[in-house]
């Protein structure tokens, strides 16, 4: 296996690699704190899915939370039994989705400009989130966290550090210093072992509610930014590098990452665009990243799974903001290679209904901008017949 270019240093794989933290953390320690699951059995199907990146895609492809299904489980309060359900229901879905070659047919019906406003939605919810972590933070951190005050100018003068650092490991300084004050903060001594891991239980109505409360708003968000978009996103990082990562790959890994998340209670767990820009941005080019943040998370889940649910919340929420902010407003600079006003306005009319609505209502949307034109044109011409119809379809859906 190619463990990246020799040409990038190791101190910068390592600064790309932990540059996505700010999207990770919060949402793993809320599912600890406030939901009860096992430290350990949060870390470990992250940690497994970047070995299986590094193995499969030998690029920094990001892995993340769902977090549709990880927002809407802290917040409704949902146990450890309906994570794992939804986990389970999201994995039987995308491996079938992957293996079948559906989700590649599927996305070639996304242009350019679609993806560019699904990652324009994703840009401005890192900015949203990292927004809240400063001026709402949330109640998991609340022992620790500074005062908006303050927060919030810590937070702007790591973006601008962050961003005009970025060429050098400026990631791995911040998380580091982040760890520090963690451990510091926390007061109390780590305590080694892994923590306690329990196979869910599970009915039909278990499945039920977890299909209703988590599946189904987290579907089209999977689909959008977990498949289609980080593909885009790498060939306009990589080029001819990405030729492995296709929507239906990254869909077949995710899907079996939550098979074994599901299995274990774990948390459900994706690829993100908006992750493999923060993961490139900071200096991450190959496998080296992905391997060692996977080796990392494994470690820390079976050395120190049973004390991180006392340590992880003094982790200080600027940091997490500015590396989430500043990931945001890279990822949201993808849209410069738009051109013309048609791109331009279907894009941000995308990102714009995403963000303040739904993203599945954002891309009906988008769809229907695109193609309408398309379709009415034929049928005006008198090119548009039930016999070009067929030969339509049969050609959108050949591999």
């Amino acid at each position: 296996m190619r463990l990246g270019t020799a040409a990038t240093p190791l101190r910068r794989e390592l600064s790309g690699a932990v540059a996505d933290v700010g999207v990770l953390v919060p949402i793993a320690v809320a599912l600890i704190v406030q939901n009860g699951l096992s430290p350990t059995a949060v870390l470990l199907p992250a940690g497994a899915l970047y070995l299986v990146v590094a193995a499969v895609y030998r690029l920094p492809v990001a892995v993340q939370p769902l977090k549709a299904v990880g927002a809407i489980a802290i917040a409704q309060g949902l146990g450890a039994d309906e994570i794992a359900a939804a986990a389970l229901v999201m994995g039987v879905t995308f491996v079938l989705l992957g293996a079948t070659g559906l989700v590649d047919r599927l996305g070639r019906a996304f242009p350019r400009a679609l993806i560019r406003g699904v990652q324009l939605t994703v840009g401005l919810l890192f900015l949203k989130v990292a927004w809240g972590l400063l001026a709402h933070p949330p109640s998991s951190f609340e022992e620790h966290a500074l005062a908006p005050g303050w927060a919030v100018p810590l937070g702007a003068a790591i973006v601008a550090l962050a961003l005009v650092l970025r060429r050098r490991p400026v990631a791995l300084v911040l998380v580091a210093t982040g760890v520090a004050v963690m451990l510091v903060e926390s007061g109390s001594s780590i305590s080694l072992g892994p923590s306690a891991i329990e196979l869910p239980s599970l009915s039909a109505a278990t499945f039920g509610a977890a299909f209703t409360a988590l599946v189904l708003p987290q579907l089209p968000l999977t689909f959008a930014n977990s498949c289609l978009a980080p593909a885009d996103a790498a060939r306009a990082y990589f080029g001819e590098r990405a030729r492995a990562v296709t929507p239906g790959r990254l869909a077949a890994t995710l899907g079996s990452a939550n098979l074994f998340s599901g299995a274990i209670s774990g948390m459900p767990v994706c690829h993100g665009a908006g992750g493999l820009t923060a993961h490139f941005a900071f200096g991450a080019r190959g496998a080296r990243a992905p391997l060692a943040m996977g080796a990392a998370l494994i470690a820390i889940a079976l050395v120190a799974g049973s004390g991180l649910a006392v340590v992880l919340t003094a982790f200080p929420l600027p940091v997490l903001a500015g590396l989430l902010a500043t990931a945001g407003l890279l990822h949201i600079g993808l849209l410069r290679d738009l051109s013309g006003a048609r791109e331009w306005a279907i894009a941000v009319a995308v990102g714009g209904v995403g963000f303040g609505l739904n993203l599945a209502i954002g891309l009906v949307l988008g769809l229907l901008l695109w193609w309408g034109p398309v379709f009415a044109g034929r049928i005006r011409s008198g090119r548009w017949t039930s016999r070009s119809f067929l030969r339509f379809a049969r050609q959108s859906s050949r591999p």
